[in-house]
């Protein structure tokens, strides 16, 4: 990989001496983390997603939650003293992170914002989380992301067919 092909979020983990792998998948529009399972063969709940949300107040936040979960917007706005969370809009996630929606990762952020990881990533030795680009992940053990991002332990996940 040369220097002109790495994104900030691989520039950022190298800096911090974290041990990762580059998987490489054909990006497939809202396929999501079935599509780079199917494509990886990685079982969905082990690949997080990096979602961008918004307060009250506009102010933005990121979850990482796994794959075969969403997000309990209510319990999250509820657990971290919010009146309300939504998603942001594709065009205010990209400026807020740098990243273009579908390759969004936690790792060289442009805006920092506070980071909250699903606490259950962490039963996995390894998981795999966007590394900065569409069809790109890495996979890297979750104390890593710990480590690195120091993010807020949240149990705010949802089975999909679950109401938030």
């Amino acid at each position: 990989m040369t220097k002109e092909s790495k994104t900030p979020a691989i520039r950022f983990l190298e800096q911090q001496k974290v041990a990762f792998e580059v998987l490489l998948y054909e990006y497939q529009e809202k396929g999501g983390t079935q599509r780079s399972s199917q494509a990886l063969g990685w079982d969905e709940e082990r690949i997080l997603k990096s979602l961008v949300f918004e307060d009250e107040n506009k102010k933005p936040l990121m979850v990482l939650m796994l794959g075969h979960l969403k997000v309990s917007t209510k319990k999250l706005a509820r657990d971290t003293g919010r009146k309300s969370i939504q998603p942001c809009k594709p065009e205010v996630a990209e400026r807020h992170t740098g990243y273009q929606v579908g390759g969004t990762s936690p790792f060289g952020i442009k805006k920092q914002m506070p980071i909250y990881l699903e606490r259950s990533a962490l039963d996995h030795d390894r998981v795999l989380i966007n590394g900065g680009k569409r069809g790109q992940l890495v996979v890297l053990d979750p104390g890593e992301i710990v480590r690195t991002l120091d993010p807020v332990l949240v149990e705010v996940g949802l089975d999909k067919s679950e109401t938030t």
